[in-house]
């Protein structure tokens, strides 16, 4: 049965191999190309169903890879995931708010990389709820039209900005929202609050959900995402 196809991106003829081979192994279509060059002329040329991008290419970067594709109405709905080594925690931010979808860190288990792809896909899949529509996740229910949040059906007390924080985030499980993001999203773009501001926000609204603060998760040094 025809998967889905994945463009691989990466410099080095070995990983490349490892994860053509395990990809393949899968039932997914793969591509493999060895610098951004090449990545822009294949996406463009047919576009995948996602790409797995590593950020430290020769040349062109992955970071200029994603932003171009990004910046393109043929690809701008591409999930890229991308592939970076420990310690490139600001790259990871920037290739998420320029729209990246995930990050896998190298060295990775082929198991957890294919978790990941398959969930990435899968939240294609499944376009996201209008952001004024009720929404029932976990034991939560949010809806915008009252301004209301039940939590196993009790409702909850949250202020204005807590309430567009974790209907932003509840409309999208498993994906990694920044601080800048968040930011933009709950109050638009350019809006004079800091990255403590944010955080401050978070404990907030855990303590207000209770028990159920647990499906805001923290992604360390990069920002926030609710439980898939």
């Amino acid at each position: 049965m025809a998967r889905e196809s994945i463009l691989v991106v990466e410099d080095e003829d070995d990983i490349r191999e490892l994860l053509r081979y395990n990809l393949a192994k899968e039932g997914y279509q793969v591509t493999g190309v060895a610098s951004g060059e090449e990545a822009l002329k294949a996406a463009r040329a047919t576009p995948p169903d996602l790409i797995l991008l590593d950020l430290m290419l020769p040349g062109l970067d992955g970071l200029e890879v994603c932003r171009l594709l990004k910046g393109e109405p043929q690809t701008l709905d591409l999930p890229i995931v991308m592939l970076t080594a420990k310690g490139e925690e600001a790259d990871i931010v920037t290739g998420l708010e320029l729209g990246a979808h995930d990050y896998i860190t190298k060295p990775f288990s082929p198991r957890v990389l294919l978790a990941r792809l398959r969930a990435v896909l899968r939240r294609r899949s499944l376009a996201p709820p209008a952001e004024d529509a009720p929404l029932k996740v976990h034991e939560l229910f949010i809806h915008p039209g009252r301004h209301e949040v039940l939590a196993a059906g009790r409702p909850l007390d949250l202020t204005a900005t807590e309430f567009r924080l974790l209907n932003l985030l509840a409309r999208r499980p498993g994906w990694v929202f920044t601080r800048t993001q968040i930011v933009n999203g709950v109050h638009g773009e350019d809006y004079p609050v800091s990255d403590r501001s944010v955080d401050v926000q978070i404990v907030s609204l855990r303590r207000k959900l209770g028990p159920y603060g647990k499906y805001v998760e923290t992604v360390r040094g990069i920002g926030y995402r609710f439980k898939e």
